[in-house]
C-alpha cells in the first residue's frame, strides 16, 4: 500500500538515492527544499516517488522492479494524486526516474504512448570556469546580488522575483539562508534573474530567466557569471538542468564553462 511520509521521516529514503541521481530528490529528502514523499513501506521503504514542492515533477526513487508498488501506481496517481493536482491546476504530471532503469517501468505503468523529453544536467568545477567569456554589460543595466535589502526594495516588478523564489522555497527567509541569486535591473525593473532553485550538499541548482523585451543582450550569461563566481568563491558547485532542445540555455551553460554530467528523460503524462 502506498503511503505518504511525514517530513520527519524523509531521511528513511536516503538509501534509495543514487550517486548520479537528480539534485532535486536529494534536496527534498535532506529537507532543504519542499516536497512530498510517497513510499511502499513507511518503516522500511524500498520504492517511492517525490512530488516536488514546485509542482513541476514526480521523481521515482528506489527499486524500479517492485511489482507490488508498481501495480498500485496508475490507480494511485489517477485518484489520490489527481485530486490533489486538481487543487493546484495540474491536468497532467511529469514523471522522472532518479535512475535510468525507471524509464521502462514508467512507460509500462502509465502507457507506452507517454511523451518523453530529453534533459541535460551540467556541473561547473572551479578549474573549468570560463571567466574570460563574461560579456560586458550594456549601459543602463546593473547586476545586484539578491539580499534582504533587494527583496525589500520597491522595484516595479518585485513580485516577479519573490514569486520565483517562492516557487522553489518554503519562504524568502529560507532562500536567503540557504540559497544564492543575482538579478539584472534596468530602469527600476528586474529584467533577468539567476538563483538557486534547489540546494543539496553545497550544490546549487540554477533557475534562470530573462524577460523577453531584454533578450539578445546576453543578460542570461552576465547574471550566470555573477552566480558562478559567487559559487566558486564560496566552495559551492553550480548545477544546470535544461532541456536538450533548449539550444540557448545549453549554449549559455557551455559558454560559462559547465560540463555535461549526465542526461535523463522525463515523461509528460495526462491524468485519466
Amino acid at each position: 500500500m502506498i503511503s505518504e511520509l511525514k517530513e520527519s521521516e524523509f531521511n528513511k529514503c536516503k538509501p534509495l538515492l543514487t550517486d548520479t541521481g537528480l539534485l532535486e530528490a536529494k534536496a527534498v529528502i535532506q529537507g532543504q527544499n519542499t516536497g512530498r514523499i510517497f513510499v511502499d513501506d513507511r518503516n522500511a521503504p524500498t520504492s517511492g516517488f517525490i512530488w516536488l514542492g514546485s509542482n513541476n515533477g514526480f521523481i521515482f526513487i528506489g527499486n524500479e522492479d517492485n511489482e507490488g508498488f508498481n501495480a498500485e501506481l496508475n490507480h494511485f496517481f489517477n485518484t489520490v494524486i489527481k485530486r490533489d493536482a486538481a487543487r493546484v491546476g495540474l491536468p497532467s504530471f511529469e514523471a522522472i526516474g532518479n535512475h535510468a532503469r525507471w524509464n521502462k517501468t514508467i512507460k509500462r505503468v502509465f502507457g507506452d504512448n507517454v511523451k518523453g523529453y530529453n534533459q541535460r544536467v551540467y556541473e561547473l568545477h572551479k578549474g573549468h570556469y570560463k571567466g574570460e567569456k563574461e560579456p560586458v554589460i550594456e549601459a543602463g543595466y546593473e547586476v545586484l546580488k539578491i539580499t534582504r535589502e533587494v527583496l525589500d526594495f520597491s522595484f516595479k516588478n518585485i513580485r516577479f522575483l519573490k514569486s520565483k523564489i517562492e516557487t522553489f522555497w518554503a519562504s524568502l527567509e529560507r532562500f536567503l539562508t540557504n540559497g544564492l541569486g543575482y538579478i539584472v535591473v534596468y530602469e527600476n525593473e528586474i529584467v533577468s534573474v539567476c538563483l538557486s532553485g534547489v540546494v543539496a550538499d553545497e550544490v546549487h541548482g540554477i533557475d534562470i530567466e530573462t524577460l523577453p523585451p531584454h533578450g539578445g543582450k546576453k543578460l542570461a550569461q552576465i547574471v550566470a557569471h555573477s552566480f558562478v563566481k559567487d559559487c566558486m568563491e564560496n566552495h559551492m558547485t553550480p548545477y544546470w538542468d535544461c532541456m536538450e532542445i533548449n539550444k540557448p540555455s545549453n549554449s549559455v551553460a557551455e559558454n560559462v564553462g559547465f560540463d555535461m554530467k549526465f542526461t535523463y528523460t522525463w515523461y509528460s503524462i495526462p491524468f485519466e
